[in-house]
């Protein structure tokens, strides 16, 4: 097995860290990962997005040609990175901020309204946690423990009164996007 997933979104969205979390997660369950960032000099509001990838088996090269997964957190994201998802690749997609479709019909595509979900998880900046949570929940790169954990882990020494909403804005993005068959999943929310 050999995962390849891309964040993409504005600096400030959290992206390096969801990148962070699911590459410690894959650590915890002795995977061999991949984590590589990219940023734009302005950081907070410019581009950003990192790759990770996770696989049971050495990795030849952290650069992706080819993604499993694309996180697109808004529109330039969105843009720059559906041409790079595979086949049959999944999609998720922050519909609190990306309004237009994707371009690709063979792709699995779920909106979910990130940004609205991590402010009912007590904090904007939890947009990319949700994310991965609709992620985790689509695709089983690691178990949602593992990435529990790795939340704990990450956030807790520094942060420790920050976990609860870390683990309630990761629920919330599992909830969010329940596995299903079709290939197109419009995750309709209200509070969007």
């Amino acid at each position: 097995m050999q995962h390849a997933t891309i964040f993409g979104g504005f600096g400030g969205q959290g992206l390096l860290f969801a990148g962070h979390v699911l590459a410690h997660a894959a650590v915890i369950e002795g995977r061999e990962v991949s984590w590589m960032p990219s940023y734009g000099p302005e950081m907070r509001g410019g581009t950003a997005s990192c790759t990770v990838i996770v696989a049971d088996r050495p990795i030849g090269s952290p650069i992706v040609d080819t993604a499993d997964s694309v996180v697109a957190l808004n529109p330039p994201s969105l843009a720059k990175f559906e041409a790079l998802l595979a086949t049959d690749g999944l999609l998720i997609l922050n519909a609190s901020l990306i309004e237009a479709e994707p371009r690709r019909s063979d792709i699995e595509l779920v909106a979910v309204p990130c940004t609205a979900l991590a402010r009912e998880a007590g904090d904007d900046r939890l947009v990319s946690v949700v994310a991965l949570g609709a992620l985790i929940a689509r695709r089983a790169i690691v178990s949602p423990d593992s990435v529990r954990q790795a939340l704990a882990e990450i956030v807790g020494p520094a942060r420790p009164a920050l976990v609860a909403a870390d683990l309630a804005a990761f629920s919330l993005g599992l909830e969010a996007a329940p596995v299903a068959s079709p290939k197109v999943v419009p995750v309709a929310d209200a509070r969007t």
